[in-house]
């Protein structure tokens, strides 16, 4: 694997990275910068919606940082609802969280709503390329 990518192992099987690979955006401009690039690259980006107070969200975080540790020619972006909700109206996110929106050339082209790890795993997968 990689540099940034340690031995260590997770009980789980999955890597652990030594830096973050997920870019937790907290601020309007970071938002607005980081959706107007995603518009000019055909890489896929994952949003990951979540907030402090949700349970499932605190359950799946440890499996986005070992994805985003695994697909490296994924990016990985988390934003919490409460601290950003425009990030949230910009792609008619529902009530559920957490929800994850998968983005190429700033259009939504998969989505998957909940702590489904699997689910996740498959569609980063299939869409990544």
């Amino acid at each position: 694997m990689g540099a940034n990518v340690s031995s260590l192992e997770n009980p789980h099987g999955f890597i652990h990275a030594k830096t973050p690979l997920v870019m937790e955006l907290q601020s309007k401009h970071q938002w607005r910068s980081q959706y107007e690039a995603s518009k000019q690259s055909d890489r896929l980006v994952v949003i990951y919606y979540t907030a402090a107070w949700c349970g499932p969200c605190k359950f799946i975080e440890p499996y986005v940082k070992d994805f985003a540790a695994m697909y490296t020619d994924v990016q990985f972006i988390k934003i919490d609802v409460d601290w950003l909700p425009e990030a949230a109206k910009a792609f008619d996110l529902i009530d559920v969280l957490p929800t994850f929106v998968l983005v190429k050339r700033g259009k939504e082209i998969d989505r998957v709503v909940g702590a489904k790890k699997d689910e996740l795993q498959m569609k980063t997968e299939k869409r990544r390329n």
